[in-house]
């Protein structure tokens, strides 16, 4: 059983986020998915979701990819990785996150064979939160 891991804010849930969670369990037969706590989008993206952490919880376990849905650690952003302990980490096309970085991390906390892969943009130019939210 190979677990894959994602990860996002998932504000206003569209078609380019499941895009990215189809292409996540591609690698895997489970998909877990970590949704982004408030308090960390707004420390991490200078602003608050416009949703709540309930409803994008809720929307992102009812897409058909996802296995499970859970919501981030507010003070550890990688203690679900290593409660969950996945094979795989898919991270988005657009994530800013350094593999580099993130490998060390894993490293450093005991999940050695993990590895990360990133997905590739499902129209972006239509499917991007940043652009929906404006709109």
């Amino acid at each position: 059983m190979v677990k894959v891991m994602a990860f996002g804010t998932f504000d206003v849930f569209h078609k380019g986020h499941e895009d990215y969670l189809r292409q996540a369990k591609s690698f895997g037969d489970l998909l877990v998915v970590v949704v982004a706590k408030n308090s960390n989008v707004l420390r991490l993206k200078g602003k608050a979701p416009l949703l709540s952490e309930k409803k994008r919880l809720k929307a992102v376990s009812e897409c058909k990819y996802v296995d499970k849905a859970i919501l981030g650690d507010e003070n550890d952003t990688m203690k679900v990785v290593v409660d969950e302990k996945p094979d795989v980490i898919c991270l988005g096309y657009d994530q800013r996150i350094n593999e580099g970085l993130l490998s060390d991390d894993l490293i450093d906390r005991g999940l050695k064979n993990v590895f990360i892969v990133r997905t590739s943009a499902y129209m972006p130019e239509v499917y991007k939160s940043s652009r929906l939210k404006s709109s």
